[in-house]
């Protein structure tokens, strides 16, 4: 098999060679380095390996280029290697350029020149780079595809789910001229499919899949669905960031370790569009991204990572915690961290309930961002998801309407995003404004506001939510104690202490992650009292596995 090819673009000869020089000193052995000492000829270069076949796993070009920048470069050569990584090579005065970058094509990284020794500044970044590409499904995104209503709830879920697990696909209308033509190819009906059978799923491999349910679904685009084996050290309930952080040094310390996530990795925060307080990413990232590079992470250790999977219950059997599923199957381990997150709670106002998945959505939902291009998009809520949400969907509609019961945002938002929202146009804030009811036919049309002067009727087929938090902690029942909203209690916050082992310690500081059952521990946003925020979540996740440690010594 031809080896994959790493692309190099820069006017500056001299500079062009040293960086096919130091590519091919590290790389020439596994790749083939491709240089080019034009952005037009680096085009044609690329065309001409598309139409051979060939495989590009990652494309260098210099950001200061004559009839074409390498931001533009980069652009035109992501429409034909989209799963390439994309590095822009700049000089320290074109930094800001580089920023803006990220969010035009999507950039993996910008680099610095001149990088001296490449030992430290340059080989690091590329490694994991391609280690990176290497793992991508890099299928192409019309392998998988899709047909389905337009305002179909199950349509809008089969491709929020897949967009969130990261498995590319191409969606097609019902009554598009293609999607009729794949309806009647795969024998469902003349060009038409009743909206029971949709969404239809295709395979790469022609397999056909109508109106899946998820754990169908998740099988049939080849995540892991079911354990290797019966009995662990560690089960981690959850897949948000303190799931997959818990996921991660679980594993990385050697402990058997599965994560068991009933939607996507990532969580709530996956939803995300960027994060820009998280440290490490000082340009930001969005939540699919972190998601995306955690549960790679927790792979590369070892750790099994379950999705699609429902937990209905967890049960003490000598000095087995037994995890049961929806399904009737169960997982054993020694110890269990409870990871499941929050979602956001329902509005009550009368008709919302109807356009679920229909035009009012909870969370992001980053697959109907294009659909709102100028149009009237609502969001309600006033924490960081909701502004983050906000100033992603600034970009694409002609005007965002951010309503808010209080009578500010400061309580709630962090600072950075209050100011971000100031300078953008065409975000409006509404304070003291709640929704107070919905209209429409076979989607969302009208929403009644209630506001300081009075009810007002709004047209629009976008309301996305975020408010509150709901714990996922129902299926508990009373085997582990919780507040009165269903939030965990840990350590200090217990009322009842019969269930602790003999001469455990005094509840303390290093041990509040613990529940009233000794081995079961929680961490993240489900925890009572916790910062919901990305950060502490991880932050706790790693802390939980250090308890596992101790209680596993212990016991």
């Amino acid at each position: 098999m031809d080896k994959p090819v790493i692309v190099t673009v820069d006017d500056d000869p001299g500079v062009s060679r040293a960086v096919a020089r130091d590519l091919r000193r590290r790389y020439g052995q596994s790749y083939r380095v491709v240089r080019a000492d034009s952005a037009p000829q680096g085009m044609d270069s690329v065309r001409e390996m598309r139409l051979r076949g060939d495989d590009v796993a990652a494309i260098l070009a210099d950001y200061r280029m004559p009839q074409m920048n390498g931001v533009e470069f980069l652009e035109q050569a992501m429409d034909l290697y989209p799963y390439a990584r994309r590095v822009l090579l700049t000089a320290y005065a074109d930094t800001d350029a580089a920023i803006q970058a990220i969010n035009v094509v999507d950039l993996d990284h910008y680099m610095l020149k001149p990088w001296d020794p490449p030992e430290e500044k340059f080989y690091p970044v590329l490694d994991a780079l391609l280690d990176a590409w290497q793992r991508a499904d890099r299928r192409d995104s019309d392998e998988l595809r899709v047909v389905g209503a337009r305002w179909s709830a199950r349509s809008y879920e089969v491709r929020d789910f897949l967009a969130r697990n990261q498995v590319p696909y191409r969606w097609m209308l019902a009554d598009s001229p293609e999607g009729a033509q794949l309806l009647t190819a795969a024998g469902e009906g003349d060009g038409e499919a009743s909206p029971a059978r949709l969404p239809l799923v295709v395979t790469g491999e022609g397999s056909k899949l109508v109106a899946p349910d998820t754990s169908t679904l998740a099988a049939a685009v080849g995540l892991s669905t079911a354990p290797a084996t019966d009995f662990y050290d560690l089960i981690v309930i959850g897949g948000g960031p303190g799931g997959l952080g818990a996921a991660v040094y679980g594993a990385s310390e050697g402990l058997r370790t599965v994560m068991v996530e009933q939607h996507a990795s990532g969580g709530q925060a996956g939803q995300s569009s960027r994060i820009e307080n998280y440290l490490g990413f000082p340009d930001g990232v969005s939540g699919a991204q972190l998601a995306d590079r955690a549960r790679r992470q927790a792979l590369k250790f070892g750790a099994e990572l379950l999705t699609a999977r429902t937990v209905t219950s967890l049960e003490v059997r000598g000095q087995a915690r037994v995890v049961g599923f929806a399904d009737g199957g169960s997982i054993a381990a020694h110890t269990v961290i409870l990871a499941t997150g929050v979602s956001y709670r329902r509005l009550s106002a009368p008709g919302l309930d109807d356009f679920v998945g229909r035009g009012v959505y909870y969370g992001a939902a980053v697959t109907e961002a294009p659909e709102c291009r100028d149009r009237e998009v609502y969001i309600v809520g006033a924490a960081n998801s909701a502004g983050q949400g906000a100033v992603y969907l600034s970009g694409y509609a002609r005007r965002v309407h951010l309503v808010v019961r209080g009578d500010g945002l400061e309580k709630s938002m962090s600072h950075y995003l209050i100011e971000q929202i100031a300078q953008i146009p065409n975000i409006e804030v509404h304070t003291g404004t709640e929704i107070v009811g919905a209209e429409g036919d076979d989607h969302l049309e009208r929403l009644t506001l209630k506001g300081p002067d009075g009810e007002r009727t709004a047209g629009t087929e976008w309301l996305f939510v975020f408010i509150g938090a709901e714990p996922y902690t129902d299926w508990l029942g009373d085997t582990v104690e919780r507040d009165s909203r269903g939030f965990v209690l840990t350590g200090p916050d217990l009322t009842a202490a019969e269930n602790r082992p003999r001469n455990w310690p005094l509840r303390r500081e290093p041990y509040h992650l613990e529940t009233n059952v000794p081995g079961v521990f929680a961490a993240g946003d489900v925890r009572a009292d916790s910062i919901k925020r990305v950060a502490s979540a991880v932050g706790e996740g790693a802390m939980a596995v250090a308890l596992v440690h101790r209680y596993l010594e212990k016991t």
